[in-house]
């Protein structure tokens, strides 16, 4: 068969040129021209330099309305996950022959540098020698994190400091307390017994008390103290052991609302709760004793200490006859669903901040304004400090999706060429001690949408996307410069009708999404338990990091949502809601 771009020629080229170009000289001519047409589709071939990869069973995608997509397929990693790293040896050799040549484009500059980040945060070394780059070369990645610092310094925060009654939350922030100058430890505690009369309060709550739901740092300074009892063999200490839900209807936020009943009922008996069970954790990339358990992703809700000693009164008849231990099984569902929220901190609830909206008018009061108060108190806890597993699936999910942006923004602000003329400074004592607790960098503004469709119209009266897009617009009207939407959704339909919208960008994880009304339970099955937990746990706390969100008040998991900016220093930027005609 003749080559494709021969029978083009032959379709633009009449017979009277056909038959000039018998001619020697013609020929050589021609010739030519069809060299050099190989040679430059050969060329533009190669120039294929971007990346997508997977970990944990997510990857991700994004997308730029009304401009050149920032994040298509690549070919630069071909997967990368928890365990293994498999680069493409051909794209090596593309992107060492670009460093060779005398000089990289803008594009091929940022490929290398996303490539040679996503070496370094998958520790394939090897990869990056053959890119023939040194990690002193290679310009830090604003928006990814140390994980494993980051955990131990959490883990710093986490415990009491010897024989105190409360952690070093009184301490400076990040890695402050390590710097040579820090105070003796004489004149920290007494720095520290100062501040806990003055209501010191937790490192996880962010913001003011008046951008949190009211009492928000009492509150969760009271829960750490309630369940970090300082002895838990003491006699007096009772425990209230469950198992998250499993029930197959039930999706995470059905599960978090669950213990957050429980979390209710244990403060109010004046028990430490003990989770035990984590279906969602029971899977390949929780390894060892967190598998299975909620502290694959987050820290534990207690102490070691109280856990072992919750699960060696188990088997005590006699704990169980004198109520020492009761389990979920001992509560009704309504008092698990529906019980009594603690009353422990009076009726905080009464008098939230109205910032949430529904149909264009600010809600002032609900039925359910107690529950919706608790529940954030204790998903915040709950969540209050992440794990090094599930802090790198938030940064293999912001590297796969802002990692080209990134790479621009770093290479835009270096005065030299990279990678020929740059080398790594020292890193100085500003920015290991004192911007150590910064957060990773994203796109800001950034609005966050959860569209919840499919099987949820059983329960509510669902909503197009375009409704929501619409809000978005209403917001854009007063932030101009808002053009980025974190998107999570389980429908195929969305994602699709948002390549409609010209001017915003699109930001999503690229899993399998569903087409039609199956069930919310068939859908994630069919996704596996991995993906079907470390997806939406990735989308939640993006969701709770975005600047604005618009949801469906009918949707726990929006509720929840909702409930984790609540406590994160985001009251103030409220809440558009696409539901008309429910609250919750």
């Amino acid at each position: 068969m003749e080559p494709l771009y021969r029978k083009s020629l032959e379709r633009i080229v009449s017979q009277k040129a056909l038959k000039m170009g018998n001619s020697f000289s013609c020929q050589i001519c021609v010739v030519g021209f069809l060299c050099g047409v190989c040679l430059t589709s050969l060329f533009l071939a190669a120039l294929t330099s971007f990346g997508s990869f997977e970990f944990g069973g997510i990857s991700f995608s994004a997308i730029s309305m009304g401009a050149s997509p920032q994040n298509s397929s690549s070919e630069i990693i071909n997967k990368v996950n928890s365990t293994n790293c498999n680069f493409k040896p051909k794209e090596t050799e593309r992107l060492v022959g670009l460093q060779s040549s005398k000089e990289m484009t803008d594009d091929e500059s940022i490929s290398l540098l996303y490539s040679a980040w996503s070496a370094t945060l998958n520790e394939a070394s090897d990869y990056l020698k053959d890119l023939r780059l040194r990690e002193d070369s290679v310009p830090k990645a604003p928006h990814l994190e140390n994980c494993q610092l980051r955990a131990q310094v959490n883990q710093h925060l986490d415990k009491r400091f010897e024989n105190e009654n409360f952690p070093p939350w009184a301490g400076w922030k990040g890695l402050l307390a390590t710097h040579p100058a820090a105070p003796t430890y004489e004149q920290l505690r007494h720095f520290r017994h100062q501040a806990i009369s003055e209501g010191a309060y937790p490192p996880w709550i962010l913001g003011s008390d008046e951008e949190n739901y009211p009492l928000t740092r009492k509150v969760q300074y009271d829960i750490w103290i309630h369940q970090h009892p300082m002895n838990c063999k003491d006699p007096n200490i009772r425990f209230l052991v469950a198992d998250w839900e499993r029930l197959p209807g039930f999706g995470i936020g059905a599960q978090i609302a669950g213990m957050s009943g429980l979390l209710s009922i244990a403060i109010n008996e004046k028990r430490v709760l003990v989770t035990n069970y984590y279906n969602r954790a029971d899977h390949d990339g929780c390894k060892g004793l967190s598998r299975s358990s909620w502290s694959c992703y987050f820290f534990p809700e207690t102490s070691q200490e109280c856990r072992d000693r919750a699960f060696e009164l188990l088997g005590s008849e006699e704990a169980w006859k004198r109520g020492i231990i009761t389990a979920k099984e001992n509560y009704s569902s309504k008092e698990i669903w529906a019980g009594r929220t603690p009353r422990t901190w009076g009726l905080p609830w009464s008098y939230l901040q109205p910032t949430t909206e529904v149909n264009g008018s600010l809600i002032t009061h609900h039925r359910r304004m107690d529950q919706r108060w608790w529940r954030a108190q204790a998903v915040r806890y709950l969540m209050r400090f992440q794990t090094e597993y599930m802090c790198g699936l938030l940064n293999v999910a912001r590297h796969a999706i802002f990692g080209k942006e990134a790479a621009k923004l770093v290479l835009k602000s270096l005065n030299q060429e990279w990678p020929k003329e740059f080398m790594n400074a020292p890193t100085s004592d500003m920015e290991r001690y004192v911007w150590s607790s910064h957060k990773p960098w994203m796109p800001r503004p950034l609005l966050s949408m959860h569209v919840r469709m499919g099987d949820k119209a059983c329960e509510m009266k669902v909503v197009e996307f375009e409704e929501y897009m619409h809000l978005a617009q209403r917001i854009r009207k007063h932030f101009p410069h808002l053009n980025s939407v974190w998107l999570s959704t389980e429908m195929q339909e969305v994602i699709d009708k948002s390549k409609n919208y010209s001017g915003w960008k699109f930001y999503y994880t690229n899993v399998t999404r569903q087409v039609g009304n199956t069930t919310m339970a068939s859908y994630e099955a069919s996704l596996g338990r991995e993906t079907g937990t470390n997806n939406p746990l990735v989308n939640f706390l993006m969701a709770a990091e975005a600047d604005f969100f618009i949801g469906a008040l009918g949707s726990t998991w929006c509720f929840l949502i909702d409930g984790m900016r609540n406590t994160g220093g985001k009251a103030m930027a409220g809440y558009v809601s696409v539901n008309k005609d429910r609250f919750w």
